[in-house]
């Protein structure tokens, strides 16, 4: 089951939280689930530029804070605040009109860029859709993340590979990545990039060790 199934929603609810957060009824839920949805696209489009790792969204009854982990914070909050307070205004403006909603944007900075998945597949992406060689592609992102520090990192392309007639899939893989037990912190990403050939999919798995929930006397 470890090996199908996607290593966050596994373990959801025994390591990892939800990335939306509130509580809703019959179709209130239907509702919010798809603006969750469609706001978190909205964002990472607009915020394309900023190197944005993650965004949780936690609602009460009129108020929708909005956490966006990014790893150039300067670039989403702008000149003394500035680019919040626009992003604030777009979002009101898209998704709740006239609409009486106070809207809370939480920047909050990545540490560690090389040892998130998200950001390492963008940089991916980003090489193969400038043709770069993919098996260069796949070993820089393999030394930067086992540089940083973790413990072990699996990257896999699959596609039309340097425009080959044929699909084929590669992975490169250090040191240990154990998909099957639940107390692993295993961050995983997956996305696909845009070539003249065709799509090319490209999935990160990095294990940062085990967690361990110590009960408090």
């Amino acid at each position: 089951m470890g090996q199908k199934v996607n290593p966050k929603l596994l373990r959801t609810g025994i390591i990892f939280s939800w990335d939306s957060k509130w509580f809703a009824r019959d179709s209130q839920y239907v509702n919010w689930l798809r603006e969750d949805l469609e706001m978190k696209k909205f964002l990472l489009k607009e915020l394309a530029a900023a190197s944005v790792a993650k965004i949780e969204i936690e609602r009460t009854s009129n108020v929708i804070s909005i956490l966006i982990h990014t790893a150039k914070p300067g670039v989403v909050i702008g000149r003394q605040g500035a680019g919040v307070e626009e992003l604030k205004k777009k979002v009101q403006r898209k998704f709740f009109g006239s609409k009486k909603v106070t809207i809370k944007i939480n920047i909050i900075e990545v540490d560690s860029p090389a040892l998130n998945s998200q950001l390492v597949l963008r940089g991916m992406i980003e090489d193969i859709e400038k043709r770069m060689p993919y098996r260069r592609v796949l070993k820089t992102a393999l030394d930067r993340v086992q540089k940083a520090g973790a413990t072990g990192v699996k990257v896999m392309i699959g596609g039309r590979l340097n425009g080959a007639e044929i699909a084929n899939r590669e992975k490169l893989v250090w040191g240990k990545v154990p998909l099957h037990t639940l107390r692993a912190h295993i961050d995983y990403s997956r996305g696909t990039a845009h070539t003249i050939a065709g799509t090319v999919g490209i999935k990160v798995w990095i294990y940062k060790g085990e967690i361990f929930n110590e009960k408090k006397k």
